[in-house]
């Protein structure tokens, strides 16, 4: 029997979780679906800047966890850029921080609280 998956913290949901090319119609293009902890690792390794194990205690996973997450997450990126395909960001195993696990600050970038 497989272990059980652990769920990762994420602070918030995308605004949008549609991207890819504007002159594309939609039978055109096709579809990647990258996970909302792919997006997670994306958004604090790479736009709030911080080393993996730093998004791994965020995330409350492995460091090894969010190295893989983040690889994934990188290559369906290149795939989008390259190849001209459209991202959907939805699914995974993750959970929504609670009000409890928040700071009062909000986040320059989305104005929703910050995790801790």
């Amino acid at each position: 029997m497989p272990r059980p998956r652990k769920c990762k913290k994420v602070c918030c949901l995308p605004a949008n979780n549609l991207f890819g090319p504007l002159n594309m119609s939609d039978s055109e293009s096709e579809m990647i679906t990258m996970t909302v902890d792919e997006y997670e690792t994306i958004r604090l390794v790479d736009l709030e800047g911080m080393t993996q194990e730093e998004c791994a205690e965020r995330m409350n996973v492995a460091r090894t966890t969010v190295q893989r997450i983040y690889y994934d997450a990188r290559k369906k990126l290149a795939t989008s850029l390259v190849q001209g395909n459209r991202i959907l960001i939805e699914g995974g195993d993750y959970k929504l921080c609670d009000e409890k696990e928040q700071h009062l600050f909000r986040c320059p970038r989305c104005h929703k609280r910050k995790c801790l």
